[in-house]
This record gives structure tokens, C-alpha cells and sequence, in this order.
């Protein structure tokens, strides 16, 4: 592929992201795509929204369970960035009306301190690196017609981002183990998955110190104040106006979102 056909597909993801409209798989229409491809695209596709006023605010991981890892047949997780746009306040709803088809995950986010520039990160300088760690749920939704997606596709999207909640309580990832943490998520009041940590590249650490090593080989890094959502460690909940979810992590507390028309 050529830069004028990453800006054609970029320009169309970002419009279908405005006209809340989606389109047919990259894939689907470029047999071809690589990763690298889709990398490229994403990177013209959150320019359109960089240039309309918005800044960058971290980074999120997606495809990090390896239940996902085999339905994409890859072996690594991705990345997309993380724009202020996205960002929801605590006890602020979801408007439906904003997205598409929207899926919910729960997960670790964290918030560091300090910089953190790969490669040859390790989890010990995440650790070192962290601010503090909270419960969060990122709204993950696909521009991708009925969601059929493979890797290069999610990619090019900007990872699936949609919009992302922050909750619980602030924690030193040093006063709780993340890999053993667990995590309870209930829909509507009822419980509809548990996990622990371990379930994201053994830990949401490690899943942090691949997104550093990762950016460190492209010639970037990430930055104190920076936003890194660690990866679902739940599946992926479809919901509809007037559902609520709840996570609990063990140590971190808990936080809520409500999805509204």
C-alpha cells in the first residue's frame, strides 16, 4: 500500500466515526493490508480528530488475552491512542447516540508518573514508573460493519477505541499484586464474569512493559501523566440504552458506568 491509499482508508474510517456510520472490513477491500499497513492508517485516521482540537492523553492495549489472541491468530497484542474526546468522568453516562455498536470491557488502568521509554522496559521500571493504578471500563466500539474485524482491521481502526471511565480508587500498583487481583464484573446487577489479572500477559504489568518495548522500537514512548489501559480482562459485553455494569478489583475498589439513549 501507498500513502494515498492509508489517507483514503484513514478518511473513511474517520468519517464513518462522524457519520456514526460504518464501513466494510480494510481487509475485505485490501487482501494485501499488513499490520504495518494498518498502523499507518490508524495514524491519518486520529490526525483528522488531533487537527479538530483534541490531544493525545496515553495509550490502550487491546488483543491481550490469548482466548483473542487465536480468534486474530496473532501472537502480540495491539495498541491505539488514546484521545481527550474519549474520556468520560466518573458518573457520567454513556449517550448511545455517540457510537455504534458499542462493547464494554473492564480492566486496569494506569496512570504514570514518570516517562517511560523502551525498549528493554521491564515490569520492575513500570512499576517504578506508575503513579497509580484504578479499575476502569473502556467502551470499545468498531466503525467495521457488524464488527467483523480481523487484526488489520482493529488496527487501522485505532484499536476499536470508543470512550473510556476511570473509577475506584488511586492505588501504588506497589501495594497490590495485579497479576492475583481479582476482578468481578456484574451487568444489571447480576454476575456475569470473574477473573484475575494473570489473565492479561500474565499480569497488566507486563502488558504495559510490551506497549513501552513496542513504542520504544518505533522511536516513541509514553509520558508522565499518560493514560494506559492495560487490557480487558473481561469478554466483551454488548450493551443498550439503560444497562448498567459494575467491576470490582481486589485492592482498587470499584467503579460503574450506565449507558443512556
Amino acid at each position: 500500500m501507498d500513502t494515498a491509499q492509508y489517507q483514503h482508508h484513514a478518511d473513511a474510517l474517520h468519517q464513518a466515526w462522524r457519520s456514526r456510520e460504518t464501513i466494510a472490513p480494510l481487509t475485505d477491500r485490501e487482501p494485501e493490508i499488513t499490520v504495518a499497513d494498518a498502523y499507518q492508517i490508524q495514524l491519518r485516521m486520529i490526525q483528522h480528530r488531533l487537527d479538530a482540537g483534541e490531544h493525545v492523553v496515553g495509550k490502550k492495549i487491546g488483543v491481550t488475552s490469548k482466548v483473542v489472541m487465536d480468534m486474530f491468530n496473532v501472537k502480540t497484542p495491539d495498541f491505539g491512542h488514546l484521545l481527550s474526546g474519549m474520556v468520560l468522568s466518573e458518573g457520567e453516562p454513556v449517550q448511545m447516540g455517540q457510537l455504534i455498536a458499542p462493547r464494554a470491557e473492564a480492566e486496569v488502568a494506569f496512570v504514570l508518573g514518570r516517562d517511560l521509554q523502551g525498549p528493554g522496559v521491564t515490569a520492575a521500571d513500570v512499576l517504578r514508573a506508575t503513579d497509580f493504578v484504578m479499575p476502569c471500563f473502556e467502551i470499545v466500539d468498531s466503525r467495521i460493519s457488524h464488527w467483523k474485524i480481523k487484526i488489520q482491521d482493529t488496527v487501522a481502526d485505532n484499536a476499536s477505541c470508543g470512550v473510556l471511565l476511570l473509577g475506584g480508587t488511586r492505588k501504588s500498583p506497589h501495594r497490590v499484586d495485579l497479576a492475583l487481583a481479582g476482578m468481578v464484573l456484574e451487568k444489571n446487577g447480576e454476575v456475569i464474569n470473574t477473573t484475575a489479572g494473570a489473565s492479561v500477559q500474565g499480569s497488566p504489568v507486563n502488558a504495559v512493559a510490551w506497549l513501552a518495548n513496542t513504542l520504544g522500537r518505533l522511536g516513541l514512548g509514553l509520558r508522565a501523566g499518560d493514560i494506559i489501559l492495560s487490557g480487558s480482562q473481561s469478554p466483551l459485553v454488548p450493551v443498550v440504552a439503560g444497562d448498567s455494569l459494575y467491576c470490582s478489583v481486589g485492592g482498587l475498589g470499584g467503579t460503574s458506568v450506565r449507558f443512556v439513549a
